[in-house]
């Protein structure tokens, strides 16, 4: 029997989204098929992962086998990738990741980065030329051009700072529905978080476990010797204890795994609770951000100026 995961109303039109969501970055489409089995029905993808074609062969082998009757149970998201931050651009970029998908529209489409690129990336750190800022204004109607179409039922950013996120709401005239942004115990976020929340904006996070890639050598919130003491406490896995400790904070996640056993363990975090004093526990923690748009872009002073506030 597939797994209940909470939902969380979003937009203004109160759009129901799954508090917990499967990243589909490096997931096969056999891993999203058996994460729909298991009762995964958010799904976040973008043009730029190449995963939009997989996981729409998922959802349609999902529908074929039975495990859901419609798409409408799924929540999918997608991402407008930086070469095509532009007003005239983005129907045709929702309309290819729509292709890519098989669908008729997306549940929420993200402004990926607050950057446009000239061309592809075809070297790394991208040379500066190719860098641009977006206007955001004209951008923002290109996306809400993309709702009023029906294309998508809410829209919204990732990795957009309170600075950013306050110069787009004050043109927008569908404000954003989500802020897309890493965030996890050794990157809380709170300041904007709290932001967010005053504005009506729900918080997701990626790289909920602290980590870019699965890999425990490199995570260190999960192994955290914190974390590790409080799973212990609670008879739960760290990365459990790093997923309940997001939900108490009022925002939903991503985390990602092809591995069946963790997939399930990372559902498994709404029958129980973190005690006040272990809350107060994670303020203690020292803080650091795992992705840098400065380690795939360059050290540009407007990627610089990007990775400020997020």
């Amino acid at each position: 029997m597939a797994l209940m995961v909470p939902k969380v109303s979003i937009g203004a039109n109160g759009r129901a989204m799954p508090v917990i969501g499967m990243g589909t970055a490096s997931l096969s489409p056999e891993a999203m098929l058996e994460a729909i089995r298991i009762g995964y029905r958010h799904f976040d993808t973008a043009f730029v992962y190449g995963s939009e074609k997989p996981l729409g062969e998922a959802i349609a082998q999902a529908l074929h086998l039975g495990l859901i009757k419609s798409r409408d149970e799924l929540f999918i998201t997608s991402k407008l990738w930086c070469t095509s931050a532009e007003k005239d651009l983005v129907v045709p970029a929702i309309k290819k990741s729509l292709g890519n998908l098989q669908l008729e529209y997306l549940d929420l489409f993200l402004i990926h980065w607050p950057l446009r690129l000239s061309k592809e990336m075809r070297q790394i750190p991208v040379p500066k030329e190719d860098l641009l800022p977006i206007d955001i204004k004209s951008l923002w109607e290109g996306m809400e051009e993309c709702q009023t179409m029906g294309l998508t039922k809410a829209i919204g950013v990732s990795n957009f700072s309170r600075k950013k996120l306050e110069e787009l709401i004050s043109t927008a005239k569908i404000p954003p529905a989500v802020n897309q942004v890493e965030m996890h115990p050794m990157w809380q976020q709170k300041e904007l978080v709290d932001f967010c929340k005053t504005k009506g904006i729900h918080v997701t996070a990626y790289s909920p476990l602290g980590a870019i890639s699965t890999s425990k050598r490199n995570n260190q919130t999960v192994a955290s010797s914190l974390v590790e003491e409080i799973a212990k406490a609670h008879g739960k896995t760290s990365a459990q204890v790093c997923l309940r400790w997001l939900y108490e904070q009022g925002v939903s996640m991503l985390p990602q795994s092809g591995n069946k056993k963790r997939m399930k363990e990372n559902l498994m975090i709404f029958d129980w609770a973190l005690s006040g004093e272990e809350l107060n526990k994670f303020t203690q923690l020292p803080q650091h951000k795992m992705l840098r748009p400065s380690s795939f872009l360059g050290s540009h002073d407007l990627v610089l100026e990007t990775e400020e506030g997020i």
